[in-house]
């Protein structure tokens, strides 16, 4: 058999992946030369530890696994620390480790000597942090083609940039340089883009488009061992319901993060850089600039966070993707027969994409 997959994202190279993975032969097509959407512009986290409890962790936790499986490909079981700057902030880390699935999210609270010896580069004022030993970490700008080096060495595989679909038929592709590829599935992933061909074959879609603001430093000088989020993260990823995390609602944020629903989250890079981020706008039109006030509000919570200053910023950037408006993980649709559209992963694509990849293909019955 032979699989057509259209996007050039995470959540389109693990589809082709899963593909090669099960004996067939993969064309994978991408409208930019490399991919350039969220896929490229995210901190690379597999991150299991926000997850929504039920079949969101369950993917999560799958997806774990299925990296650690991937060769080539460099995952870092890095883990992350939640840092807990009050003790209404480290209630709610309690009582996540507490609840019955911190086993599986790999959940413990820690002291903050605890906290200081995971990861020194922390040096500054806190009570403790939750650890969630499950989280990963990959680098967003290398691990596309890392994969597609993995899936060129099967002899099965074979990827055409530069080529935007204009047609989509039960057995075959017409790209817009004329070329039909022969399928016998296909799956559409195409992100965040939801108009053009893709409304025409699916019509309006329970998805939305969210933007977001980051940016990246020079190296640290330092190691950082392991992602870190302030406990704002508790406020926007839905693992942390609950008595404690309503409490702590009652303390508004930063008028800064509130009104760009903002989290601070930090990755180092492998050149030792930090990404840092984010910010959420849910409104379109977006705009085309970025905000600077934003940028100022991360800068001073990770130096208070490092007990140090910030290396210089170098990049700064916006990305958009696409999510469900329905709580689903992913918006699977059948558009025709033998043609799966998959998109709407929000930003859990780069932890869920393998378990995502393999969902579809049990279910077309592959």
């Amino acid at each position: 058999m032979r699989i057509v997959v259209v996007g050039g994202g995470v959540l389109g190279t693990f589809h082709a992946w899963e593909g090669v993975r099960r004996g067939y032969d993969v064309v994978q097509l991408e409208r930019e030369l490399e991919g350039r959407g969220a896929s490229v512009r995210n901190f690379g986290l597999v991150w299991v530890s926000g997850r929504a409890a039920g079949v969101e962790l369950e993917t999560a936790v799958r997806a774990r696994e299925l990296w650690g499986r991937v060769p080539g490909v460099g995952v870092r079981a890095a883990g992350s620390l939640t840092v807990c700057r009050s003790e209404d902030e480290l209630a709610v880390a309690k009582e996540a480790a507490a609840g019955g699935d911190a086993g599986a999210r790999g959940f413990r609270v820690l002291d903050e000597s605890e906290v200081r010896a995971k990861n020194p580069a922390l040096r500054g004022e806190m009570l403790g942090a939750l650890w969630c030993e499950r989280d990963a970490i990959v680098e967003p700008r290398k691990v596309l083609r890392e994969l597609r080096a993995e899936l060129e060495r099967s002899g099965r595989y074979q990827f055409l940039p530069g080529r935007e679909v204009r047609e989509v038929g039960t057995s075959e592709v017409r790209d817009d340089h004329g070329e039909i590829h022969a399928a016998d599935e296909i799956f559409l992933c195409t992100g965040a883009w939801h108009g053009g061909l893709i409304r025409e074959l699916a019509g309006e879609l329970p998805v939305r488009r969210v933007r977001l603001q980051m940016m990246q430093t020079a190296p640290l000088g330092e190691e950082l061992t392991t992602a870190v989020a302030d406990a704002d993260s508790f406020r926007y990823y839905p693992a942390y319901q609950g008595a404690a995390l309503d409490t702590l609602k009652q303390t508004p944020q930063a008028t800064v993060a509130a009104d760009n629903a903002m989290q601070l989250l930090m990755v180092q890079r492998a050149d030792g850089g930090l990404t840092i981020g984010d910010t959420h706008e849910y409104a379109e039109p977006f705009g085309f600039d970025v905000q600077s006030d934003p940028y100022d509000y991360l800068k001073t919570a990770v130096e208070s966070l490092l007990g140090r200053e910030l290396p210089t910023v170098v990049r700064r950037w916006a990305g958009v993707y696409s999510q469900s408006t329905e709580g689903e993980v992913v918006v699977r649709r059948s558009v025709a027969p033998n043609v799966t559209l998959v998109t709407g992963p929000g930003g859990r694509g780069m932890t869920m994409a393998p378990a995502i990849a393999e969902t579809s293909f049990q279910e077309a019955g592959l």
